[in-house]
């Protein structure tokens, strides 16, 4: 090869590829409006954020991968607690975090200031960002989850959560509501056992967590619970 073609080559090739990325570039800036629902951008989302820059909460989170990585990724932290147990860890750290190794500061945020971070994070959660980032993958555990509620009918465990109509406030999958954690993230740090003693009164476990006692439903029931909540958990991690 001489070293005319060699060149043609090289500068051909930047060219395509220069071309090729301006292209893609426009055409992100075209759908961004729609890629990030701005539509829905109002006033208390954007105080919401800015009361998240305020409190310098990267310094310990991510969103969309931008941050520090000593706590999880908030991206997708709606979707994946829903809103109570996002404003009990706004407003009582100290409570929501106390068996964990990670202490999350006391921010004293006011009643207004943790409304528009909830906000803030809705928001964020519907945000089109093809899947990132990666260690909050939405189709890796859909994929799981939809197995796991192929067999559902067969679980004790499903037939109680359908019973006490569970979903009225979690979600599973593409069911449920958006009022407590999802019941696939819940044994990321729970087991069974535990899952099973929380659920006779939940206030006593987590003050402020709103949720009401079982104390009718036996042991094995609630054992049962505990049981297809981690099998979710589990299969929604591979």
């Amino acid at each position: 090869m001489s070293e005319k073609t060699a060149k043609w080559i090289f500068w051909g090739g930047t060219g395509v590829s220069l071309l090729l990325f301006l292209v893609l570039t426009v055409d992100t800036h075209r759908q961004f409006s729609t890629l990030t629902h701005a539509d829905k951008l109002s006033a208390q989302v954007v105080a919401g954020k800015r009361a998240f820059e305020n409190r310098n909460c990267n310094d310990c989170h991510t969103i969309l991968g931008f941050g520090a990585y000593f706590a999880p990724d908030l991206t997708r932290a709606y979707t994946r607690l829903g809103e109570m147990p996002i404003r009990r860890r706004l407003e009582k750290p100290e409570v929501a975090f106390v068996d964990s190794f990670r202490k999350m500061p006391h921010q004293s945020l006011s009643e207004q200031e943790i409304n528009d971070i909830v906000s803030y994070l809705a928001w964020m959660s519907n945000i089109e960002n093809n899947d990132w980032p990666p260690q909050h993958s939405e189709k890796r555990w859909k994929r799981s989850t939809e197995r796991m509620l192929a067999a559902a009918a067969l679980s004790p465990g499903a037939a109680v959560i359908e019973q006490e109509q569970c979903l009225a406030c979690h979600n599973l999958g593409k069911n449920g509501g958006n009022q407590a954690i999802r019941l696939e993230w819940i044994a990321k740090r729970r087991d069974a056992m535990w899952i099973a003693d929380f659920l006779t009164d939940p206030e006593q476990k987590a003050p402020g967590c709103g949720m009401p006692a079982y104390p009718h439903l036996s042991a094995a029931q609630r054992e049962s619970v505990g049981q297809f909540i981690v099998a979710l958990s589990s299969g929604a991690g591979r």
